[in-house]
């Protein structure tokens, strides 16, 4: 059963985020050492941490910068990476993730925060949050490393749904261009459809029917369609927005990740062959920090749910507290320029497709 606690140490004023404290897999001690980092980098948040009571108080007291500024809310149950979202969906009242985004729900907090089950988290955020009037399927949405200026480009949907028609990449489309504009500060972005070529005629038909969609919105909602791009332009600076369906998204995100990894491998295996290539590696030290910052994934950790009537933040599972510190400030960044409330009159402005008869 969730308790309440009161809510009178939190300041007035300031941003409240809803934070499920029990998803990662490194455990509450690094979400609360998280939300300690972002409490310290931005002093206008707070936080209601859900999670039992029993666990999470005594490591909220040993965090200075949470003095004053942070609740817990009891919550014994814990959704598991192993928990099926429909069994979630079922069973899920007493649980950590539950409790953070009923939170939002009531209006208790500006946003919510997980690192847990992806599939469980969209489940539970669709049925309590709802769809946005003019959203069919949600996307989630994530800044990926590029050669832009602004750094990162905006990938969606990575995962929230396997399946897209022509219909939904449109919207997702809409979607991405007003997260690129209002949280990359882009006010014309450039908009890509992922695809296996550029050439119009490539690709599956609902690629070809998306593309023409698009383009003819581009004008009426304030973007440039860059039409067509391959997997090489996600890290590129052809587009700042790049448009596929979940499953396509999800292969892409883990594939880049994975080739990240590997490339810091060799380099540490490369720079540890010779004395020679280790006295390299002390001269290069300062640039080799400053690339490693400039691909940290935990700089950029955290997929935003799109579509729904509530700002939901989704963290890497195994993020440790300096990724769960940037998708605190992530979703403190929305909720300060009411992100929710912008998208959905984006969206609305688009009539729903027509069911095939």
């Amino acid at each position: 059963m969730t308790t309440q606690t009161d809510q009178s140490q939190v300041k007035a004023g300031q941003i409240i985020l809803s934070i499920d404290a029990m998803g990662g897999d490194q455990g509450p001690a690094a979400v609360v050492a998280g939300c300690d980092d972002a409490a310290r980098q931005a002093p206008g948040i707070s936080f209601i941490l859900h999670g039992p009571s029993a666990v999470l108080t005594p490591l909220v007291a040993k965090r200075k910068a949470l003095a004053g500024r942070c609740v817990v809310r009891d919550a014994v149950d814990v959704v598991t990476m192993d928990d099926k979202p429909s069994q979630v969906v079922r069973n899920s009242t007493g649980t950590s993730m539950w409790s953070a985004i009923e939170a939002v729900r009531e209006g208790e907090a500006a946003a919510a925060v997980s690192c847990g089950n992806t599939g469980a988290l969209m489940a539970l955020s669709m049925i309590r949050l709802r769809r946005l009037p003019g959203v069919k399927r949600p996307a989630i949405a994530v800044l990926y490393p590029s050669a832009n200026p602004q750094g990162f480009n905006v990938l969606l949907d990575v995962g929230a749904d396997v399946r897209a028609d022509a219909d939904d990449l449109l919207r997702f489309a809409l979607m991405g261009m007003s997260y690129a504009r209002n949280g990359l500060g882009l006010p014309r972005p450039r908009v890509g459809l992922l695809n296996v070529g550029t050439e119009e005629h490539k690709g599956r038909t609902e690629l070809k029917e998306a593309f023409d969609l698009i383009r003819d919105q581009s004008d009426s909602a304030g973007f440039e369609f860059a039409g067509f791009v391959e997997g090489g332009d996600i890290s590129g600076d052809i587009c700042d927005v790049i448009v596929t369906d979940g499953f396509t998204g999800n292969v892409a995100i883990k594939t880049g990740e994975g080739t990240a990894s590997l490339v810091g491998i060799r380099l540490r295996e490369a720079f540890k062959f010779s004395p020679l290539s280790r006295l390299a590696s002390l001269l290069a030290y300062t640039s080799l920090r400053r690339l490693r910052k400039k691909i940290d994934p935990r700089r950029v950790n955290g997929g935003v749910f799109l579509g729904l009537n509530g700002t939901v933040v989704k963290s890497h599972g195994s993020a440790d507290s300096t990724g769960v510190s940037a998708a605190i400030r992530l979703a403190a960044r929305l909720a300060e320029i009411q992100f929710t409330d912008k998208l959905a009159a984006r969206v609305a402005a688009l009539p729903m497709e027509e069911p095939s008869s």
